[in-house]
């Protein structure tokens, strides 16, 4: 699979999945956060890296619509990737069947974009994530979510 061809079904699954793509990402929103995703191709291999960055509304006074800049930005106020799991499937330079990469990009949704996203849509599914330990939350935003 070539990198063309890669970006393009991560395209048709973030799709498929609920997301929107705009300025070279893709964005679920809800009222209360938008999630960015941002595949980065990296400098220094045929790789990928997964940037999901989540933008928590109204924390620090702002209000966020999807723009260029939250996909260019490089932290959001919480940020996570793909797990170690799924790392080979971005990974172009490892020898691997397209089906079996395609596989492994639907399965890095089901799996893990999907769960993860769909708790961080709101401010108490953030609570729950960082109660499980699932995600770090700086302790400017555990301040502005009120979690001690």
């Amino acid at each position: 699979m070539d990198n063309k061809e890669c970006k393009k079904q991560f395209r048709e699954i973030a799709k498929v999945s609920g997301f929107d793509r705009a300025f070279g990402g893709w964005f679920k929103e809800s009222k209360e956060t938008i999630i960015v995703l941002e595949l980065q191709k990296s400098n220094f291999g045929n790789y990928y890296q997964l940037n999901i960055k989540v933008f928590i509304q109204g924390v620090f006074g702002e209000t966020y619509m999807k723009s260029k800049k939250l996909v260019k930005n490089s932290i959001g106020h919480i940020n996570a990737g793909e797990t170690q799991e799924y790392k080979n499937f971005l990974d172009l330079d490892k020898e691997m069947g397209d089906e079996k990469r395609l596989e492994g990009i639907r399965l890095l949704f089901k799996n893990h974009i999907i769960p993860f996203t769909e708790k961080a849509m709101t401010k108490s599914g953030i609570r729950e994530l960082h109660e499980r330990e699932q995600l770090f939350l700086l302790p400017a935003v555990k301040e502005e979510l009120n979690i001690v």
